[in-house]
């Protein structure tokens, strides 16, 4: 089994948070492909990163997980790069693990 991990931003550019719909598009569509979706959005998680060594960048996200038995890399590639240009970002992050549910 894979554990999927889709790393979401909240904040736009101009410091305005993304419309919501996006979100539940996202996880509607999720849902009827996987069969199920967790989602994490009541406290955003903050991550930080070194951009240049005298900036530090922040950024809010939200989590969305989904478990399958199989990942299809073609599929993942191309519902990221999908991804990036509806949150208009360089890269969002999609990670997987393999994991033993228990």
């Amino acid at each position: 089994m894979q554990l999927i991990q889709i790393l979401l931003p909240v904040i736009e550019k101009e410091n305005e948070d993304f419309p919501g719909h996006l979100y539940a598009d996202i996880r509607n569509e999720l849902t009827e492909k996987f069969g199920g979706i967790t989602t994490y959005t009541r406290s955003p998680a903050t991550g930080l990163w070194k951009e240049a060594a005298d900036k530090t960048v922040k950024d809010e996200i939200i989590i969305y997980e989904i478990m399958t038995r199989d990942i299809d890399k073609d599929w993942w590639q191309n519902y990221k790069q999908m991804l990036e240009k509806k949150f208009q970002q360089e890269e969002i992050i999609i990670r997987s693990w393999a994991i033993d549910v228990l």
